[in-house]
């Protein structure tokens, strides 16, 4: 009789399989990331994935199988929709009589079984697999992108000595070259691309190993694997791309940076391509920077209404400097293209050098950073000078020579937005001052600093309502008296979401204005916990604190704020 699945942990402990503070450690991994929670357990190396099946099967009193030896017939992957496929983590194996055979992760699942069989019709005889195999199989079975690939690797009628990786001093150029415009060479550098673009991923990593080669999506800040070409096809592939962003395929010992433009749907693509040589070849990895995703409208990036009126306040000034902050992907570059929009008008003159340029911006003079020519920031900055500019935009403050003459700039009556990577909008202050600033130029320049962040957003197709302690969000930061009403959410997985429970992502914000109190503990060279109790004195939220009214407004979950922000 199979047990219910919440009691699958103490079946393995009461075995003797893993402990119970393994246990402990598995439930709190999945209650974090979602998922089975065998394949946690595996995925923490708490337990082997061949033990665990062994054991389930035996166990359960249900076969199990190998499903990277079994064909699976296409016409039963037809009675399961692939959203139903994915939400409970099964695939049909083969039909027989009335009797519909089930590769399933969790064979304790009976509400899967009995919906199955309630959808189908047929009778569910369960097979235990593995959670990988499983969902590696949905991939096969289901994913278009997958069925594309099969087609065109079946174009691909070579040997195993064909289109082989070589070694750098055995390359043929003129024999890469001839690989390169193989149609069906061609064809898989076009699907990686146009499905990257179909589903809005950020980058696309194309990396090579000893015996292996793989490509992988980062969507809403998290990597997933989409498929694994066979590794003949590296040198290929990899030099397919690089000729189209025009890089030199003959040099595979150096970096090497380029550009993609496409034109995808009636919309323009631009892909910044970087190549890195590794160990086993060279590791390609594309960002993917569509004009058409890039919201501009400062009121939609998620500010709070006091802290957008403060920014936009900051961005009006006449001259004064503006400064965001946040690690890299935060957001950083569309905050300051959303506020060069905002103020972009006929009678002013925007300047800006970036490194690189990710969008082309109408009515704004953007510079590209090229340091092997000595065209840096700092140099850029003092052309820009020269040029009778309104507002100036600095893509990132490096070093001492790029602050100096920025904080110049903003003290002669011109406006300069820049970056800084800080973990929050307080310590901005001292970091400037550590790169040799002086704080009576800090607190004379600088008129607002904003820090951010950006989180997952709870799945619109599952969300549903999470119970949260209300000593869990106290402890996170809310006030005893907004927990007791607060109504939390969470998304359970669905078709939408792959399964994740988010999609998309939301800002947060940390908005700083530096007012006269915070002026005087800078020039007092008070620190930044200091100068962090005045402003939030002063009316400012923090990220924390932002982070906790998007969970009251149920656009993230409190993991997310919890995993992104430092506790204040």
């Amino acid at each position: 009789m199979p047990l219910v699945p919440e009691r699958l942990g103490k079946v393995l402990v009461a075995a003797k399989l893993i402990t119970e503070d393994q246990l402990q450690k598995a439930l709190l991994a999945q209650k974090k990331e979602g998922g089975q929670l065998g394949s946690v357990l595996v995925k923490l190396n708490i337990i082997e994935e061949d033990k665990l099946l062994k054991f389930l099967g035996q166990h359960y009193g249900i076969p199990s199988i190998d499903l990277t030896k079994t064909q699976i017939d296409p016409a039963v992957t037809k009675l399961i929709p692939v959203d139903v496929v994915h939400k409970y983590h099964v695939i049909p194996v083969k039909r027989s009589g009335a009797t519909l055979s089930l590769a399933m992760a969790d064979p304790t699942n009976m509400f899967a079984i009995d919906d199955i069989k309630f959808m189908t019709g047929y009778e569910i005889e369960p097979l235990v697999a593995s959670d990988t195999a499983v969902m590696t199989a949905i991939s096969k079975s289901y994913d278009m992108s997958t069925k594309q690939l099969q087609t065109v690797l079946k174009d691909i009628e070579i040997q195993d000595s064909d289109l082989a990786v070589v070694h750098e001093e055995e390359v043929d150029l003129n024999q890469l070259k001839a690989e390169v415009e193989d149609a069906p060479v061609v064809k898989l550098a076009n699907l990686i691309l146009t499905d990257a673009i179909k589903k809005k991923v950020s980058d696309i990593h194309i990396e090579p190993y000893e015996h292996s080669f793989r490509v992988r999506y980062r969507l809403d800040g998290s990597l997933y694997e989409v498929m694994a070409p066979p590794k003949k096809l590296q040198a290929a592939l990899t030099s397919r791309l690089k000729i189209m962003a025009d890089l030199d395929i003959a040099e595979r010992r150096l970096p090497q940076d380029g550009r993609i433009k496409m034109r995808y749907e009636d919309k323009e693509v631009d892909l910044r391509v970087s190549s890195l040589p590794c160990l086993f070849g060279e590791k390609i990895v594309m960002r993917l920077l569509d004009k058409s995703n890039l919201t501009l409208d400062l009121t939609k990036l998620g500010f709070e209404a006091n802290a957008l009126e403060d920014f936009m306040k900051a961005i009006s000034s006449p001259y004064g400097m503006v400064l965001v902050t946040g690690p890299t992907g935060s957001g950083k570059t569309t905050s300051l293209y959303s506020a060069l929009n905002y103020i972009n008008t006929i009678d002013v003159n925007i300047m800006t050098a970036e490194d690189p340029v990710e969008y082309n911006l109408m009515g704004i003079n953007q510079v590209q950073m090229k340091d092997e020519i000595g065209l840096n920031f700092a140099a850029a900055l003092r052309s820009f000078l020269r040029q009778d500019p309104d507002i100036i935009m600095v893509g990132e403050i490096r070093d001492y020579e790029t602050a100096e003459i920025g904080v110049k700039a903003a003290l002669t009556g011109h406006l300069v937005l820049s970056t800084l990577h800080t973990n929050d909008a307080p310590s901005t202050i001292n970091r400037l001052l550590n790169m040799g600033i002086e704080p009576f130029l800090v607190a004379s320049s600088v008129v607002l600093i904003l820090a951010q962040r950006l989180v997952r957003r709870v799945c619109k197709d599952c969300k549903e309502v999470e119970k949260v302690p209300v000593p869990t969000l106290v402890k996170a930061g809310m006030s005893e008296s907004n927990a007791e009403k607060a109504v939390c959410y969470k998304g359970k997985g669905c078709s939408t979401c792959s399964d994740t429970g988010y999609k998309g992502r939301v800002a947060l914000y940390e908005v700083m204005p530096i007012g006269e109190e915070v002026r005087e503990l800078i020039l007092q060279g008070a620190s930044s916990d200091e100068i962090k109790k005045r402003a939030i004195g002063a009316g400012m939220k923090t990220l924390r604190m932002s982070g906790l009214a998007k969970v009251i407004e149920g656009l993230t979950t409190l993991e997310e704020v919890v995993d992104s922000t430092f506790s204040d």
